[in-house]
């Protein structure tokens, strides 16, 4: 197994670029939730640096913010706008000597699983599924799922600036799917988009990892569908456990349908390795930043799911 390659850590005054992964950012309404997680951001110490493009409906000019910000010596990280539905057309433009030979922070959830996925199977960096600037600070605090106040921020702070590691904070309550304890290397993000991986080169290494899953909007019908594409690919069979996000639609919209965790939990019941329910990550939620490609534990038993390695120089 290739060693991780750690970026550095944030340090207050440090400047954060931003960058489109995955759709551009259009319309009035998330240009000016951009400016408010622009806002978000300096108030947290950092300065911000926009990439020329993230407006932009072309791949390769997205792309190109991405690999300039990572060979741009005064961009201390990178963090998403928000997610979407294209991330998968940019993967061919980035340069991945460039990202590899300049590690930094790169931060993005939804759609952006695609490229946090990639870039760790190409390069070893590590990335981190977490807060984005649009979707996530932009709207904050303003979301639709009650957290503990400042969570997201905290946690931010905790892992770029502080560089904690151990047990990861909860944001509401968890729940014990299947019990057991496992460790390995952090893989996964949003389900649906984590399958755009699934037939390329970029494909994560799904052996002896920890699953992490969420999802915005998905049906039972869906969701079954999505895990029978996992397991004909025999990742359950590699993983030695499972975390479940956040799932806005299923918890929110359909509370007393069953959930993902429950459908997970059906589909691999001849594996038995175990699954901790969350919702310390996902949409329309407070996010905790979560290190792709460095191992963790999770103890269903006991409701814990901790970052066993350093993840930041």
């Amino acid at each position: 197994m290739t060693k991780p390659l750690l970026p550095e850590r944030l340090r207050p005054g440090d400047t954060i670029g931003l960058v489109s992964p995955s759709d551009p950012v259009t319309g009035k309404l998330h240009m000016e939730e951009l400016e408010k997680g622009i806002k978000f951001l300096k108030n947290m110490g950092f300065n911000v640096e926009a990439g020329k493009n993230i407006c932009s409906p072309d791949p390769w000019a997205r792309a190109m913010d991405i690999n300039e910000f990572f060979v741009n010596k005064k961009i201390s990280a990178i963090v998403s706008t928000q997610g979407g539905d294209s991330a998968q057309h940019l993967l061919p433009y980035l340069k991945w000597d460039n990202i590899a030979e300049n590690p930094k922070i790169f931060v993005g959830l939804s759609d952006v699983t695609v490229t946090l996925n990639a870039i760790n199977k190409k390069t070893s960096l590590v990335v981190f599924h977490g807060s984005d600037a649009r979707y996530c600070f932009g709207k904050y605090p303003m979301l639709e799922v009650p957290s503990p106040p400042d969570y997201g921020k905290k946690e931010f702070l905790d892992r770029f600036v502080s560089r904690k590691t151990g047990e990861i904070r909860k944001a509401r309550q968890r729940k014990t799917v299947r019990g057991g304890k496992a460790e390995g290397r952090l893989v996964g993000g949003n389900l649906r988009c984590l399958l755009k991986l699934m037939k390329t080169d970029l494909c994560p290494d799904f052996q002896d990892a920890i699953l992490m899953l969420e999802a915005l909007r998905i049906t039972e019908d869906q969701c079954a569908a999505y895990f029978s594409e996992l397991k004909s690919f025999g990742v359950f069979n590699k993983i030695k456990g499972a975390v479940v996000g956040f799932v806005y639609s299923m918890q929110v919209e359909f509370p007393d349908e069953p959930q993902m965790e429950d459908i997970l939990c059906e589909f691999t019941d001849m594996y038995g390795f175990p699954i901790l329910k969350t919702n310390d990550f996902g949409h329309n939620t407070p996010n905790t930043a979560l290190p792709i490609g460095i191992s963790v534990s999770v103890d269903a038993d006991e409701k814990k799911f901790a970052i066993l390695d350093q993840c930041l120089k």
